[in-house]
């Protein structure tokens, strides 16, 4: 058990904090590993946060089971027991909290209306993609989805997240929006629910409420073939 380390999420706790301090636990190279970070990870196809430690620059976040990796510009000058200051790019982290709720509120459309599922997706702060199995392109249908996810925006519904039993979860209709992807196998599962629209256990950061996201902007549409289609879409803030 000695060697196991378990980084703490403090991105799940305060997605909204901008700066934390930690106690390194090992450094490898320009690899940093903290007792706890606000830095949150690349994976499930959302982009990673990027910020400082003390005054070096952190240029990637990954996971490693339970590990959080922060990947530094040059060799660390840190030691194991080090005490450091986190910042995070706040301007790339709530934008890519915005691109992330858009994105499920798109996938709830899309799923309620169409009975179609996310076959792939890249959220990333000067675009995002959805890639879904609808039966026909028609882009008339699609720019509708995209239309209404706006105006439930205005609505500006509550996001909140909370932990369920997998088992408990997975029973729950319409928590898997995802065509060939199941969630990690964890006795708890995260679950981000937009409050009377959505829910999807996830662990990616979000919004708090759906006005933060603006106004969700229809960029391009792609026929892949047979039954897959993609979107991509940006984010603008809301005027007025």
């Amino acid at each position: 058990m000695g060697k196991l380390s378990i980084t703490r999420k403090l991105y799940w706790e305060e997605p909204y904090s901008k700066e934390f301090y930690a106690k390194v636990v090992s450094v490898e190279d320009k690899v940093v590993v903290l007792d706890q970070t606000l830095f949150y990870p690349r994976g499930g196809g959302v982009a990673c946060d990027i910020g400082t430690l003390n005054t070096s620059r952190v240029q990637e976040t990954t996971r490693a089971d339970d590990k959080i990796l922060h990947t530094i510009e040059s060799p660390a000058s840190l030691k194991p027991g080090d005490k450091v200051k986190g910042l995070v790019d706040w301007e790339r982290r709530h934008r890519l909290m915005k691109m992330h709720t858009a994105g499920h509120l798109l996938s709830s459309l899309f799923y309620t209306r169409a009975n179609c599922r996310i076959t792939g997706n890249q959220i990333d702060v000067d675009r995002s993609r959805m890639d879904f199995n609808l039966e026909s392109f028609d882009r008339t249908q699609i720019e509708g989805y995209v239309a209404e996810a706006n105006e439930l925006i205005g609505k500006d519904a509550p996001v909140k997240t909370y932990f369920l039993n997998r088992e408990e979860a997975l029973k729950l209709p319409d928590m898997v929006k995802l065509a060939e992807a199941a969630p990690p196998a964890e006795a708890q599962l995260r679950i981000v629910e937009i409050e009377g629209v959505d829910r999807q256990a996830d662990g990616g950061l979000h919004v708090s409420h759906l006005k933060e996201i603006g106004q969700i902007q229809l960029l391009k549409l792609e026929n892949k073939g047979k039954t897959n289609r993609r979107l991509y879409y940006d984010i603008q803030s809301a005027v007025g």
